[in-house]
This record gives C-alpha cells, structure tokens and sequence, in this order.
C-alpha cells in the first residue's frame, strides 16, 4: 500500500465548491465545450494540483502536454511580469520587439534542421498546422496534403481535416477542406500507393506526421517509415512537416521526437510546452520555404505575444538548467516498468507504448478495445488523487503527460495509486 506524501483528499470527488462551480457552468457555457474531470482547480505548482475544495492531486494531465516544465514554475512567473510590466501587446509585424527575435534566434539553435532555418510564430498549435500548410504550398506551387489515420492536428478547419476521428472531433461539422488525403500510419506501401490511387505525387505539397501519433494512443512509428517518407518527400519534391505539438520540448527524452529517428524534416510545427501553457505556437523550418509566402500572407492580431514568448524564453531556460531531457528518460523508464509489469498483471492491459516519457497503456476485454473501463479506471484514479487522461481512436489507452519536474517521491505516490485504481476497476 502507497503511503500518502502529497495527495490530500479533503472531500470527495467532486468537493461541494466544485460541484457548485460546475452546475454554474451548466448554466453559462456551451454545452460541446463539456468537462473531462469534474473538479475545479484553485492552484497548481509543479506536477500537484490543488482544487477550490482543498484536495490535492498528482496531476498525469500536463494541460494535455502543456506543463512540461510544471505548473506556475518560478522562472516562467517572474518572466510573465516582468514582461506584462512592460507592455502586454503591440503585433510584431507592426510594432516589433526584440524577444520575439531572440526566441527563433534560440530555437533555430535547437532545431534539427540543416542549414539556413527561419521561425514564425503563432497562437496555437492548430494555427501552426495550418500556417506550415501555407509555407509548403506556397513553396512548391502545389495544393494537395497528405496525413495520417489517427492522427490529430487540431480543430480549425484544414487542421480538422487533416484530423483522424470522427466523435467527437469531426461528427456533424464538414464539409472540409479539399485537396487532404490519409493513409494508414506506419505502412510506407499505402502512402507510395496514394500517389497511384488518391493523388499525384506531383500535386502534393506536404506530407504531415506526428513523429509520436498523441491523440491516436501514443503510437511510435518504424524507422524504416520515417525514413522512407523522406525519401519519397525527396523524390518527389514534397514537403515533410513533423507535428511536435505534443512530442516536443522534452516529452519524449529529446527536445524534438524527430530527433530519435536522425531524419530531417522540412518544417517542426510547435506548441503547447513551448510556453507552458500559454498561447503561443510556431513554425520552424528550411528558409526557402518559410520564405515562399508573399509579403503579410501569414500572420495575425496576436501571434507571438510578448507575455507568452518571454515565457518561452524561461522555458527554455528551465529545460537547459534542470536538465529535463535526461529527467524525461529517467521519468519514462519508471514508468514503463510499472507498465510492464501491469501488462503481466492484469489481463486488461493490453499493451505499452510510447517513448520516453510520453507513454501509454491499451485497455482491452476480451481482446477488444474497452473504453468504458478505461474511463472506469480513470475515475477511479481521479477519487484517490490522480488525474489521468485517456485517448486512442477506441478511447481506451490512458496516457501520461506528467510535469517532468515531478519530484521521485510524488512519482512513485502516482503510479502506487494507478495500481489500486486499476485494481478497482479491473476487479
């Protein structure tokens, strides 16, 4: 049995603020926009959470991969009020500021990408999509683009085109954007078959992966798959886009999930843990290519705001200082060993995978996807203080995206309670 160091549970689950706060949502917002986890949050510091009823969570969700370096670290604190202090706003492309310049000029750094490479900023990582869409066409004079089945890009249009699930993502909102194809993900044979059966190599722009498919399960490709998308990006003049929207900034043991693979990508479109959490996202890549849009085709009112890129400069700051490639790969061997051995435990746990610290587990019943127990496993986490988050086309694994700054204690505290909630609900 776990000994409880850090999750507090003052109240049940949900606490009676929380519920009070809730059926006031009921009340005011949208109904699509429904809640995942039904408390409400008060503060948050590192990987701990603590809700408006007092109880303190491990927190497995990161923001959905936002909170790589932990919520509320003191250097992306003082970062954000310094520069609010400042000023909060002007447009880059109207009134510039020099952050914005030091931050692509130390990304360009980081970015496995040969030769002269060039950065744009944006809000979200559906925006980065879209926009490194804008760059290949307007680079190659061609329209059509290629993704994957399972793959998630985001939620504006050419993004949710290029998105793989339909509930509840895509049900009921096309039609959407034309000239976006899909082949199964990690088949080389399907893709060079597309340029037969669905489109001409010749029109293709771009070809746009997850170098760690997120939404779909946590899926790793072959390397005998990414490296024969380059090839046949090279073949064919084709632009090759890696989505690190979730994979980047350490998640997976390295700042970019491309880089396990030691194949270059034309364009990296990043978001999420850039700033932790708040909204900035970006394109970084080859110049000739970033460069082909005309004179302000690419741009916006908010794109790479002050506040969030003097974020992204703490961030980056935090992720050299603590050293959080290396914790990544320590956090990620913890806990695929935990996984391990509850594949060989429980007969639900169908599989583990993942990469580095961005891992998952497939719940099946009887050799089938289950959702319902995924979620029932889930629920049981969140009541003993652990905030879990499922995903997968069938709904039915439950990844991590810890804060890699949780400390080895609080770590251990978790997966001890993700035990006795599998427990529970296998039982």
């Amino acid at each position: 049995m776990v000994t409880t160091r850090t999750i507090e549970l003052r109240t049940d689950v949900p606490g009676p603020r929380s519920a009070e706060i809730l059926a006031r949502k009921e009340r005011v917002i949208a109904e699509p926009l429904s809640i995942y986890l039904p408390l409400v949050i008060a503060e948050a510091r590192g990987a701990l959470l603590t809700d408006v009823d007092g109880n303190t969570f491990v927190d497995f969700a990161g923001g959905v991969g936002c909170m790589n370096v932990g919520h509320s670290h003191p250097r992306v604190v003082e970062a954000v009020r310094e520069q609010a202090e400042r000023f909060t706003h002007t447009d880059f492309t109207v009134i510039p500021y020099e952050n914005y310049v030091g931050l692509a000029e130390r990304l360009i750094e980081l970015t496995p990408i040969s030769g002269e490479v060039r950065a744009g900023f944006f809000n979200s990582g559906a925006e980065a999509i879209e926009n490194a869409v804008k760059f290949a066409r307007a680079y190659t004079g061609r329209k059509g683009v290629i993704g994957f089945e399972g793959g998630f890009h985001g939620r504006t249009l050419l993004a949710l085109s290029l998105t793989s699930k339909t509930h509840p993502y895509k049900a009921g909102l096309g039609p959407f954007a034309p000239e976006v194809y899909r082949v199964a993900f990690n088949d080389l044979d399907a893709l060079e078959f597309a340029f037969k059966a669905h489109v001409a190599a010749e029109d293709v722009a771009a070809i746009v992966f997850e170098p760690v498919q997120g939404e779909s399960g946590f899926l790793v490709p072959s390397q005998e798959f990414v490296e024969g998308m380059r090839r046949l990006c090279d073949e064919h003049g084709i632009v090759l886009v890696a989505d690190e929207v979730q994979t980047g900034f350490c998640r997976t043991g390295k700042t970019f999930a491309i880089e396990h693979f030691g194949v270059e990508p034309d364009l990296i479109t990043i978001a999420k843990s850039v700033a932790a959490g708040l909204p900035l996202s970006g394109v970084l890549g080859r110049a000739e290519i970033m460069d082909a849009p005309g004179d302000s085709a690419v741009g916006g009112t908010y794109v790479g705001n002050p506040v969030a890129i003097a974020a992204a400069h703490a961030v980056l700051d935090v992720i050299a200082e603590e050293g959080l490639n290396e914790r990544a790969q320590i956090i990620g061997e913890t806990i695929r060993a935990r996984m391990e051995f509850w594949r060989d435990r429980f007969d639900a746990v169908a599989d583990v995978r993942g990469l580095g610290a961005m891992l998952a587990i497939g719940i099946e019943r009887d050799g089938k996807p289950d959702a319902h127990l995924a979620t029932a496993v889930a629920e049981a986490a969140a009541r003993k203080g652990l905030l879990l988050l499922k995903a997968g086309i069938d709904s039915n694994c439950i990844r991590v995206l810890v804060p890699l700054v949780i400390e080895d204690a609080e770590l251990e505290e978790a997966l001890g309670v993700w035990e006795e909630a599998l427990q529970e609900a296998l039982a």
